[in-house]
């Protein structure tokens, strides 16, 4: 009789302990993946050390990533958008969502997002386990609704073992949905283009005309454009022109405050020559647009940063200078991230 009680004490013990998540089997078979920090980089959002990657939640976070049913006719997945070949970005002026429905803004690239403060252009979002369900519920995008997802996917085998291996429970809750696609992005690292294998010494050497550009970058660029990033997180109006919808005030949209009107966050420019087009809402086709436009000088505004209100709204360049600044650019690109190979000089100079 009391060999009886020892052993159903111990069961007990272990379902009580599963309970309040004290032991759990299918989480001690999920080990935690080790996230790359390149040399250099910031420090990860503070949102990463309570949502760290492990194995099974990033692939359970890829497979929702590439998931159609996310949307509400099952026609488009966040990948739809964000394809691996262009930095996970696309060569659309504006994203496309269901019906062909036009967004707001250009689709923004996904890499390094472990170390950003801010997300989206506005900024509107700081941790990106809330990134997920913006795309979902956006009439212009996947017009559809995380009960809806759920319903879809609750009886799936796949994702029913996935989510028991990722979080010890088979049952298809949100919170899991949000966490596991922010853990698969928190593992898009890009810090292997020929800009850093020149820095890291790996017996590689810029180009005569990338040197010149590098040189041209630091003197004209690198303000906006610092860290390893290439981007200091600011929000800034550059009198880049403006989209006329009504909806669109930048980083105004976020904080109401009129100082911040048309302000959009600066984009990092690795792997800039797989994201064309550029602006944010796709104004410029090629770097080249870019170059001449800031050259040639931008739209007034009384809010105008001041690098360039300073300056008579212009950051000069020469036509040299131009060319040695897109071979520069060029070397961020990082083939390896995005599977593809560079560009070639010729398509950053199309129209």
């Amino acid at each position: 009789m009391k060999k009886i009680f020892i052993i159903t004490g111990f069961f007990l013990l272990i379902l009580s302990c599963n309970q309040e998540g004290i032991i759990n089997p299918a989480l001690d078979n999920n080990p935690e993946l080790p996230l790359f920090i390149p040399p250099g980089f910031p420090a990860v959002n503070h949102s990463v050390q309570n949502n760290k990657p492990t194995q099974y939640g990033v692939e359970l976070g890829k497979k929702l990533f590439n998931e159609k049913r996310l949307s509400g006719n099952n026609t488009i997945s966040c990948a739809s958008c964000h394809q691996p070949s262009h930095a996970f970005a696309d060569n659309n002026l504006q994203a496309i969502g269901v019906n062909g429905r036009i967004g707001l803004r250009n689709t923004p690239p996904l890499q390094n997002l472990a170390f950003m403060k801010f997300y989206n252009w506005d900024g509107k979002i700081l941790e990106l386990e809330k990134q997920p369900l913006v795309p979902i519920i956006t009439h212009e995008e996947m017009n559809s609704s995380i009960l809806e997802v759920i319903h879809k996917i609750e009886n799936d085998v796949e994702y029913k073992s996935l989510f028991l291996k990722a979080f010890g429970d088979e049952k298809i809750k949100a919170d899991g949905i949000y966490k596991s696609i922010a853990q698969y992005l928190y593992t898009l690292v890009s810090a292997n283009s020929k800009y850093d294998r020149v820095k890291r010494n790996d017996g590689i050497l810029f180009t005569e005309e990338e040197a010149k550009g590098y040189q041209v970058f630091q003197q004209k660029c690198a303000s906006c454009h610092s860290t390893e990033l290439f981007t200091d997180q600011s929000f800034r109006n550059i009198g880049f022109p403006i989209n006329s919808n009504s909806n669109e005030a930048g980083r105004a949209r976020v904080t109401g405050i009129a100082e911040d009107y048309m302000r959009f966050r600066v984009p990092s420019l690795r792997n800039v020559a797989y994201t064309a087009p550029y602006g944010s809402f796709g104004q410029f086709s090629t770097l080249k647009e870019v170059l001449d436009y800031l050259d040639q000088g931008v739209q007034d505004a009384p809010n105008l940063d001041p690098i360039l209100k300073d300056n008579g709204g212009r950051i000069t360049l020469t036509e040299e200078e131009k060319t040695n600044l897109i071979f520069f650019m060029k070397t961020l690109s990082d083939s390896s991230f995005t599977g593809q190979a560079t560009k070639n000089s010729s398509t950053l100079y199309q129209n």
